[in-house]
């Protein structure tokens, strides 16, 4: 591959972002009209819909092992938004990504045994600690949300673990089932928290853009840049998913971070990095 044919599958991945947290960002502005849980349950149930009708996941026959890693990706990812968006109601967008961010630094650095794995885990520890509400004057820091986001970054790995599992030897229809099986996690959580809303109409075609933003179109993207661009590279640039949700909260939610926090998120973001870069390294090549 020519140098300058990377540039197209890294601008993909860097929209893919853009749209995330954008969808992130009115995903939060549901919450007034349906709460959290209405929120992830439209967007999951939505983007259900959207993948199952695009990737027809019913061409394809699963064995009962493939069932059974795809049933856990999805009750992962249905936990891990779940958690996301009920850490949204009570922190900015842009820490409640950097703090779910440290489920995929977790598994990242997980049997770290070289002495700069733990240099980037003192980093993301440290990283962590700017972000927690220390003192009254933390502001809209809640240590309810802080405990809601790490628990989505657990959820978070679990998704990350069980999405390797289910995706060996599989391709989007398994993303397909895999959303689809978050949206029934996520359903009865909403349909009991606002039902009357779910059915409104211009609800719907704000959750529509929701799922759109935060699911479709990003999944669409990566598939299309993922065959064209290293793993370490695409890992680096996943890095970059806090910065962009602090820009997204600060200009759709205007939401205003302190120097600490934006150092916390800055933090956790370079071990992120640094750890995608050193791993990498040491993995073995692959064989022709």
């Amino acid at each position: 591959m020519r140098p300058n044919s990377i540039a197209l599958p890294v601008l993909l991945v860097t929209l893919g972002m853009v749209f995330t947290q954008t969808g992130a960002s009115f995903a939060k502005m549901l919450f007034p009209l349906v709460g959290a849980q209405g929120a992830t349950a439209l967007r999951l149930t939505l983007a259900a819909l959207v993948l199952i009708a695009v990737f027809r996941p019913w061409r394809y026959r699963l064995d009962k092992k493939q069932w059974r890693a795809v049933l856990l990706y999805g009750v992962a990812m249905g936990a891990m938004n779940l958690f996301f968006y009920a850490a949204l109601e009570h922190i900015p967008l842009g820490i409640a990504v950097a703090l779910e961010f440290t489920g995929p630094l977790a598994v990242a650095l997980f049997g770290a045994r070289k002495p700069l794995d733990f240099f980037w885990i003192v980093l993301a520890v440290a990283g962590f600690a700017l972000l927690l509400p220390w003192t009254q004057s933390s502001g809209d820091i809640s240590p309810i949300g802080v405990v809601l986001a790490l628990c989505a970054g657990g959820c978070w790995a679990g998704y990350i673990i069980f999405g390797q599992r289910a995706g060996t030897g599989g391709g989007p229809h398994i993303a397909a089932l895999g959303v689809a099986t978050a949206a029934l996690i996520a359903l009865p959580f909403g349909a009991v928290a606002a039902l009357p809303a779910l059915v409104n109409p211009q609800i719907l075609l704000l959750g529509l853009a929701v799922a759109l933003l935060s699911s479709a179109i990003p999944y669409a993207l990566d598939m299309i840049a993922l065959p064209h661009i290293p793993a370490r590279l695409f890992g680096i640039l996943m890095s970059g998913q806090p910065a962009f949700a602090a820009l997204s909260g600060l200009i759709i939610l205007h939401e205003v971070l302190g120097i600490g926090q934006l150092a916390g998120i800055a933090a956790i973001m370079a071990a992120s990095i640094g750890a995608t870069i050193t791993i990498a390294r040491r993995a073995p090549p692959p064989v022709a």
